[in-house]
């Protein structure tokens, strides 16, 4: 085995490389269309989506690739956490409904919005996680080119779909307000914590590509415990940031509702256009 480097050169496997092509290229001609239509997407969408463009590139090209695939464990969970966790976040919020509109129109799509329910797209998230994980699966996409290219497009799938209600590209559910997104992302990360310190905790290494002499001074258990930590730190991080802005965005909703409510609205509807972001429809304060 060849001696790892961090000057290791950038990967282009097709199967990595043509999907992110094609999806960069559809939102670009997308975006520049609306633009042309006068409706343009907002600034901040668009950094947010290159944004992610960038850590998938960074994942799936960079020499992150190559040191995770045959040297080190904890550089791989580097590549899945961008991949599967960051990537998405960014993705996701870099979409808009008019930007989906042209794709949303075919009929299999639509039916599939149903993946993005909070109680589908959750439970569908943690069984990818946990099942790439399991020792024969992982040491077979490191293997396979095929598998491995699956295993990335269901991490980053996934995490897309486990982000989208929280994010709420497209209206999620009615009950699934700001209260009830804070505890899904305490479900999500739960579900990552355990699986975290199975690795951060163990003295064995499971995967059998990472059986071998110590590498950079780091030994297989090692390298398997910092893998955890990787898990664990970025999952600390983004919480952190995801709650402060579930937080603040919960204080808002609550002087809005309580603003309309007193000049006069109907609960009813205020609740509901509270909820969807929508205040402003209700019409000229009275």
């Amino acid at each position: 085995m060849d001696s790892p480097s961090l000057l290791t050169p950038w990967s282009f496997e097709p199967l990595q490389v043509v999907p992110t092509v094609v999806v960069a290229y559809l939102y670009f001609h997308r975006a520049r269309t609306l633009r042309q239509e006068a409706r343009p997407v907002p600034g901040w969408r668009q950094a947010s989506f290159w944004t992610g463009i960038a850590l998938v590139v960074l994942a799936l090209n960079s020499p992150l690739d190559g040191l995770g695939e045959e040297h080190f464990f904890f550089l791989h969970m580097t590549q899945h956490v961008l991949l599967g966790d960051l990537a998405p976040l960014c993705f996701v919020a870099g979409l808009t409904g008019q930007i989906l509109r042209p794709v949303l129109a075919l009929r299999p799509v639509d039916r599939l919005r149903v993946l993005a329910h909070p109680l589908v797209a959750l439970p569908l998230w943690a069984v990818d996680l946990y099942v790439w994980h399991i020792p024969f699966l992982y040491d077979a996409a490191l293997h396979h080119p095929v598998v491995h290219a699956l295993e990335h497009f269901c991490f980053f799938t996934f995490g897309c779909l486990m982000w989208e209600p929280v994010i709420e590209t497209l209206p999620a559910v009615a009950w699934f307000g700001t209260g009830w997104k804070i505890g899904y992302i305490f479900l999500v990360r739960l579900v990552e914590t355990v699986l975290g310190n199975v690795f951060i905790w163990s003295s064995s290494a499971f995967y059998g590509v990472y059986r071998h002499a110590p590498e950079w001074g780091i030994t297989p258990v090692h390298d398997l415990n910092l893998g955890g930590v990787v898990m664990m730190a970025e999952g600390s991080i983004v919480t952190l940031a995801a709650l402060a802005w579930l937080f603040l965005r919960m204080a808002a909703e609550g002087e809005t509702r309580q603003r309309l409510i007193e000049e006069g609205y109907d609960p009813r509807q205020v609740k509901r256009a509270v909820r969807y972001g929508r205040a402003e429809d209700l019409g000229a304060p009275r």
